[in-house]
């Protein structure tokens, strides 16, 4: 199971386990940003490489822009997962 939920703050949840089935949703809500967003992996168990893919697409055409994405939550496996692909240096982690 996946979701995301937009909460009234601006955050956006990621929830379950995203796989590549579920890329374009995440793809399509994350178009819809402007300027800067907080992604919160708190309910989000599993993240594949196409969800980062994505995430880094969001990210480059965001900073482009003067704005970027705030990761908070990830869970000790997720957080390791970006620290050795080096998306520790590309976002800000929190």
């Amino acid at each position: 199971m996946f979701d995301i939920e937009k909460r009234e703050d601006g955050t956006i949840a990621l929830i379950g386990r995203c796989h590549a089935g579920f890329t374009e949703d995440v793809r399509d809500t994350l178009q819809g940003i402007t300027g800067s967003c907080v992604i919160d992996f708190g309910a989000l168990d599993y993240i594949a490489s196409a969800g980062l893919g994505v995430l880094l697409a969001a990210q480059k055409r965001l900073k482009a822009g003067g704005g970027g994405l705030v990761l908070e939550n990830l869970n000790p496996h997720i957080r390791e997962v970006f620290r050795i692909a080096g998306f520790d240096k590309i976002f800000e982690i929190r």
